[in-house]
């Protein structure tokens, strides 16, 4: 399954669906900030009857995120785990990282340096 939301303009937010292995992996570039921050929960929320949603957000293609995306990938992290699934992120650049541990997400939604790990993480 592929389901794409194409940038308008540079530095916009696209966003692609896949599933590798039964996980849902949604695919990231650009920025996210205020503007794009309901696409992004709706792209991260498990949808909808989903039993242990699995979901890795790739945001190796990532270049700015704000206090909006931090609080996307909250509201998709509680709406996963209430689900009995998880949530992880994989890939982000060094500015996205560095802005997750300042608001200790990482500590609360697992953070994997590539798609990879982040998929085969037990």
């Amino acid at each position: 399954m592929t389901d794409t939301h194409g940038a308008a303009q540079p530095g916009q937010l696209s966003i692609n669906h896949t599933t590798i292995d039964n996980i849902r992996v949604v695919t990231l570039r650009g920025e996210i900030d205020h503007t794009v921050k309901d696409m992004l929960t709706e792209a991260l929320l498990p949808p909808a009857g989903a039993t242990q949603p699995r979901t890795v957000a790739d945001c190796s293609g990532v270049t700015f995120i704000d206090s909006s995306g931090v609080n996307a990938f909250l509201t998709a992290y509680r709406a996963t785990s209430s689900a009995q699934g998880w949530l992880r992120i994989a890939g982000a650049t060094e500015a996205v990282l560095r802005v997750l541990q300042i608001v200790r997400l990482d500590t609360v939604i697992p953070c994997q340096p590539t798609l990879e790990q982040a998929l085969t993480a037990g």
